[in-house]
């Protein structure tokens, strides 16, 4: 009696083993599921202080992801959550993100900085964030139809060099009065 309880545990344990080595790795779409508690369904944020991940560049995503696991980039939540991923999950994530269907919000702003905003974007930012923002160069973001919350305090940090800021991005910005960055914010929110 011993011997076939042993022998079926033996196979039962075989079996388990055999069916998790099978088991297929996570998809990006799986991968991705994780952030829609903060992102919004399919990285379209619906929250003011949380950027929408939808149509944003795989290159920019792989990047923020390393700089949150490795601290460079500050975070709340982020650089906690970014050590249980890979960078091949970052990769997958990437890929996910940057398919998805570019998402507008519907927020206030004010009118004649958007039109100062406008004139700014064209001027200094539209070689690297490009169609007023919708796309981005490379490894720079999708500014288009962010929270103006989040620009904000995005720029915050960059200004008060929490945050460090890309060089191109830094030969722009510096001679820009924080009345000019206001306005070029208030712009990229209102991109739909």
């Amino acid at each position: 009696m011993t011997m076939k309880w042993s022998g079926w545990a033996l196979t039962a344990g075989a079996l388990a083993l055999s069916a998790a080595a099978h088991a297929a790795p996570p998809t990006a779409a799986m991968l991705s599921n994780a952030c829609a508690g903060c992102h919004g369904t399919n990285g379209g944020s619906a929250g003011p202080t949380m950027p929408s991940l939808a149509s944003q560049s795989k290159t920019a995503i792989i990047d923020a992801m390393k700089k949150f696991k490795s601290g460079e980039r500050p975070s709340t939540v982020m650089g906690r959550l970014a050590k249980g991923y890979t960078d091949k999950d970052f990769e997958a994530m990437g890929e996910f993100f940057s398919g998805q269907k570019f998402h507008p919000t519907q927020q206030p702003v004010d009118k004649a900085k958007v039109a100062k905003g406008a004139d700014l974007q064209e001027a200094n930012c539209s070689r690297c964030h490009l169609d007023d923002g919708k796309d981005g160069k490379d490894d720079t973001p999708v500014m288009a139809s962010q929270w103006l919350s989040y620009l904000q305090m995005q720029m915050e940090l960059y200004q008060s060099g929490k945050r460090k800021m890309p060089e191109k991005m830094a030969e722009k910005v510096k001679p820009l009065s924080k009345e000019d960055l206001d306005a070029l914010l208030h712009f990229y929110a209102s991109v739909k």
